[in-house]
């Protein structure tokens, strides 16, 4: 997923967290619930919540990158509200769902997530999560277009390769537009799911589209990007 901004930090002076997670921190530290006593351990105290620091010190131990859609979808299952943060309680119904208290288990358990989030029935669910785990500014409604094509690749990028590489394509190259919102992010998983691609036959623009849409297929057909159905 996009990273989470550093600017979210800057309140906070790095001499109060400074050694946070050290050795003697965690040796000291009461022992609760496995699930809690996880949670401790990548936990910045002074915040009382995984920070993006932790976030990728739980990366690193599950061999993954932190920029791997399986973050964001455990993110999804925690239903987290701020990009780069888990709170105790975020993280409790997490890995209650998921059954799991051991970063082995964590690290088994999500092929199985993958597969749960791929179900359509939930797959809608997590895209539009996705975009609203990536709103990092109080009543922000929208996203900037190059994290948009970033976000677009980690979500939809394996399901969809053909459209989103078109898509972000015609976005990094148009002046149009320089953010994207909801309705206009949720319409194109629509478009992917309904639109024959890239033969682009039943597209009618007299449909309730956004305009970007159109004008993506406008372009795609200026550029000789549809092709005719065999």
């Amino acid at each position: 997923m996009p990273r989470a901004s550093k600017r979210k930090s800057e309140p906070l002076k790095s001499s109060k967290v400074d050694g946070v997670r050290s050795a003697s921190n965690k040796a000291t530290m009461k022992k609760g619930e496995p699930i809690d006593d996880l949670f401790h351990s990548y936990a910045n105290r002074s915040l009382g919540m995984i920070d993006p620091e932790g976030i990728e010190a739980l990366c690193s131990d599950l061999g993954v990158d932190h920029t791997d859609v399986r973050i964001l979808m455990l993110a999804w299952k925690m239903n987290a509200q701020k990009q780069g943060y888990f709170t105790q309680d975020e993280w409790q119904r997490g890995l209650k769902a998921l059954t799991v208290d051991t970063v082995n288990k964590l690290k088994n358990a999500l092929s199985e997530l993958e597969n749960e989030v791929r179900m359509p029935q939930n797959f809608a669910d997590f895209y539009s999560f996705a975009f609203q785990y990536c709103l990092t500014e109080d009543k922000q409604k929208w996203i900037d277009v190059e994290c948009i094509c970033e976000l677009l690749d980690i979500v939809m990028g394996s399901q969809f390769p053909s459209q989103v590489a078109l898509f972000t394509k015609y976005l990094k190259i148009q002046n149009d537009y320089k953010v994207i919102n909801m309705d206009q992010w949720t319409s194109f998983l629509r478009f992917c799911s309904q639109i024959s691609f890239p033969y682009l036959k039943n597209y009618d623009t007299t449909e309730a589209w956004p305009l970007i849409l159109d004008d993506f297929v406008e372009w795609m057909r200026e550029e000789k990007l549809a092709t005719a159905e065999s």
